[in-house]
């Protein structure tokens, strides 16, 4: 491509939208749009943002997150998580455009011991997971050049997530009971990020070959996995000054001690073995990633 590209990030207010402005800010023509921009529940707002700004590459960071909510509202997880994709992947394939889509380790139901494979039965627990797998299945069946990338325990500097809970009730409280029996790899959204920027460079110099050698879907994660409560642990040994001095203790708990309206998988631990074989990217340890994300919060609160 002699020109720079020109690149559509929707959803760019959220925690990884955040990290994809600032992984490809010199990468070529950036636009980022958010909800006060268009709603996703509605395709032809959608089909027309797409329209107008013909984008080479279109990253796909906005979905419905709110997994316990999605329980009373499977309509609109629905409607955001799997028919927006749809409409997405069809612009695209119109412009022959590069979508890139993440989607979560939930479309598991936790039963292997083993990191879950891509070729692995999606079995998905709860509504946010069935409508994330809706999104796959409904990109892959439109084709064209895209990238599903899936993903677990996302955190990041921006946003709203499990480390920045952690570090505002540890905060106010000096114990908290915290989940020990779910095991997942937490995957900072600026590892996400520039993960991906590295690979969409190497797709559109043409570096992975023609389009049926690379489109499809991967697993991408920091690498290790730990518990919930175990990632508080990390978090509270790590943060220092971010607590205001104060030292808060994770208690671990069985899940059955927590209900929640949303079931989780007891294991959602990816394997990531395709994606390092296939573009020759292997995200950092999750404790790696976490001493960056606390490194950026500290340099926000200076």
């Amino acid at each position: 491509m002699s020109r720079s590209p020109s690149v559509l990030i929707v959803g760019g207010a959220g925690q990884v939208g955040k990290e994809l402005e600032r992984s490809f800010s010199d990468f070529g023509d950036i636009v980022s749009v958010d909800r006060d921009r268009f709603d996703l529940a509605v395709p032809e707002q959608i089909r027309a943002l797409v329209r107008r700004a013909r984008p080479d590459v279109i990253l796909n960071a906005a979905a419905y997150t709110a997994v316990d909510r999605a329980e009373s509202e499977p309509d609109i997880a629905m409607a955001i998580n799997a028919a927006a994709p749809r409409v997405l992947a069809e612009e695209a394939r119109q412009l022959n455009a590069l979508l890139v889509h993440y989607s979560t380790d939930y479309v598991f139901d936790g039963s292997k011991s083993e990191p879950w494979i891509e070729e692995d039965p999606p079995h998905p627990l709860n509504v946010y997971g069935a409508t994330k797998l809706a999104g796959e299945e409904a990109i892959r069946q439109v084709g064209g050049r895209f990238l599903i990338f899936r993903t677990s325990w996302v955190y990041g500097p921006h946003g709203q997530n499990f480390l920045l809970t952690m570090l505002r009730m540890g905060r106010e409280r000096d114990r908290l009971n915290v989940v020990d029996d779910q095991h997942g790899a937490p995957t900072s959204s600026i590892e996400l990020a520039n993960a991906t920027r590295t690979i969409v460079e190497g797709v559109l110099a043409g570096r992975f070959g023609f389009d049926d050698a690379w489109a499809g879907l991967y697993h991408m994660t920091c690498s290790g996995s730990t518990t919930w409560c175990g990632f508080a642990q990390a978090i509270f040994a790590r943060a220092g000054r971010l607590l205001n001095g104060r030292a808060p203790q994770a208690n671990p708990i069985p899940a059955a001690d927590y209900p929640t309206p949303a079931k989780r998988p007891r294991n959602s631990v990816l394997s990531n073995a395709l994606l390092q074989h296939r573009f020759g990217v292997q995200l950092v340890r999750w404790e790696t990633a976490l001493d960056a994300v606390l490194e950026e919060l500290r340099k926000d609160s200076n």
